[in-house]
């Protein structure tokens, strides 16, 4: 296995008291596999995407428990010095707003050539004619010409192929893409994720897709594993989720997505807002928001329970929602 999470704990500190932004996640990826991981804006996506890869701002984050095993190493018992030769070489990180994640001052070039020049000891020139073949590689035209301006001067959808291009310039064994496709029209969104596609299978690269866009993911991915209030809440292949899920808000954010056959239809939308992290309900934290809850929902946090065909799903009424 390329990298497993073992129930990965991760707290912050507020004024509100101690919120669990993610608490006992645990998913897999192997090598030339996509998984994807589906909640809500909150869920803990991110946080956990942040904690595997040794980012996560402290203080007010920190990682209260679990395991990051990436190549059979535990990622959390290394010291900072060994995380970054890792980050970059091994494991990167695609962010999903490119232009604040890109230097304004420093040319697209010389931002793609500093990893050759720090991981790999290049010279400038030398960093300089793989930065070209790079942005060649992600199909940025006239790379040549281009390698020498700044990152406003490119548009949206061309930015993001460069934050692949750095992801990708020293073939990591995994990359984490935290919702790339943010903000772009869905032309470019198709774009970006064939792109996207298209280098995992020639890299054989492991890759974690973050979003919370299922149309996204459903010729991409692998597996899906569904976040909520910081706990994983159904994990599937995605053949199988998308026709029958196990969990209810999986069920009702497969129903918030606009449909042809469903023209004229008033748009489904899950009731209410995600809970505080801080101020998580008791029982289930999904039950004032589920229209399957019973009382054992609101007193006894289901466990993620095994479902036939190798899926996770943490509801205690699993089988009549897979019933629908």
């Amino acid at each position: 296995m390329l990298l497993e999470v073992r129930d990965l704990c991760v707290e912050f500190r507020t004024r509100d008291g101690v919120a669990r932004a993610v608490d006992g996640v645990g998913y897999a990826v192997d090598e030339g596999e996509t998984l994807a991981v589906l909640g809500e804006s909150g869920s803990g996506k991110s946080v956990t995407a942040q904690a595997v890869m040794g980012i996560l701002d402290t203080p007010p984050g920190r990682i209260t428990g679990g395991r990051v095993l990436f190549q059979g190493r535990d990622l959390l018992t290394l010291k900072e010095k060994e995380r970054r030769r890792i980050r970059g070489a091994a494991m990167a990180m695609i962010f999903q707003d490119a232009l604040s994640a890109l230097n304004p001052v420093l040319t697209v070039g010389d931002q793609l050539g500093e990893m050759f020049v720090v991981h790999r000891g290049m010279s400038r020139k030398d960093a300089r004619a793989r930065a070209v073949e790079l942005m060649e590689r992600v199909r940025i035209p006239a790379a040549a010409q281009r390698v020498r301006d700044y990152p406003h001067q490119f548009s949206g959808g061309m930015r993001q192929r460069i934050m692949i291009a750095m992801a990708l310039a020293l073939r990591p064994a995994l990359v984490i893409a935290d919702e790339p496709t943010t903000a772009l029209d869905v032309t470019v969104q198709a774009q970006v994720m064939d792109l996207l596609a298209q280098l995992r299978r020639e890299y054989r690269m492991g890759l974690i897709l973050i979003t919370h866009d299922l149309g996204v993911v459903a010729d991409v991915a692998d597996r899906i594993a569904v976040m909520y209030a910081g706990r994983i809440v159904e994990s599937a292949p995605v053949r199988d989720l998308y026709r029958a899920p196990a969990h209810p808000y999986t069920r009702g954010l497969l129903d918030s997505v606009p449909r042809l056959d469903r023209k004229g239809r008033e748009l489904y939308a899950i009731k209410g807002l995600p809970p505080n992290p801080a101020r998580i309900p008791p029982g289930c934290s999904f039950h004032p928001r589920c229209p399957m809850a019973q009382d054992v929902c609101r007193t006894e946090e289901p466990p993620l329970y095994e479902v036939p065909g190798g899926r996770g799903s943490a509801c205690h009424f699993w089988r009549e929602c897979l019933r629908g």
